[in-house]
């Protein structure tokens, strides 16, 4: 059973996984990294190499909103089991989180700039989901995730053919994410009508298009 945080505890648990997110590589996995010494990329142009960077780019600032939904839901989420899982999760995502950081240090990138800007949108976004309910809010988990999902398929079609360590990472994120949304629906959570799902593909599109490159 967890132990109950005192409100200081709390605060300071709360900062905590905001510098662990935003600050580049604070975040440890707690599973070995997908892309062992074993798997080798091929010779990559330099314009593949950028290509590749800015996809895991937008990967990474993916995983810093999934931690910043996850925050916000968990603080305003009613039930303990619901808070416990999205602390559960959001301790998985990090894995994804440092997992990305890694894979862009190696491609000789940084992370988005915009990190910041995007964590407090989504905590934003994420408080008010579990304000409205737990049902909500896991359907919305399973939503987020479903989205993540057809993001992390797409560019593994986009990486450049020889990229294979980053290959590695991206799959092993997309059947992590596939379990979280099944989780969360059968934890009860909401599935979002067609119009809900479309605006947040919108506000999704507004994410990678600016995070690409900055």
């Amino acid at each position: 059973m967890n132990r109950k945080l005192s409100p200081s505890d709390n605060l300071i648990h709360q900062f905590d996984t905001v510098l662990r997110t935003l600050v580049p590589h604070a975040a440890q996995a707690s599973r070995p990294y997908p892309a062992t010494p074993e798997v080798n990329d091929e010779p990559l142009e330099e314009e593949e190499r950028r290509h590749a960077a800015g996809l895991m780019r937008i990967n990474h600032t993916g995983e810093v909103c999934a931690q910043a939904l996850y925050q916000g839901q968990g603080l305003t989420a009613k039930l303990p089991d619901v808070r416990d899982q999205m602390e559960e999760a959001a301790r998985e995502e990090i894995d994804h989180l440092a997992w990305c950081d890694e894979r862009l240090d190696e491609l000789h990138e940084r992370p988005s700039l915009l990190n910041p800007l995007f964590y407090a949108a989504s905590f934003g976004i994420g408080a008010v989901a579990g304000a409205v309910g737990d049902r909500v809010s896991l359907g919305f988990v399973a939503a987020t995730e479903e989205q993540v999902g057809r993001h992390l398929e797409d560019h593994l079609v986009k990486l450049p053919a020889g990229d294979q360590r980053s290959r590695a990472v991206l799959r092993q994120m997309a059947i992590d994410e596939a379990h979280h949304a099944q989780l969360a629906l059968e934890a009860g959570g909401a599935r979002f009508p067609a119009p809900v799902k479309f605006g947040m593909r919108l506000m999704s599109k507004v994410m990678t298009s600016s995070v690409y490159r900055v």
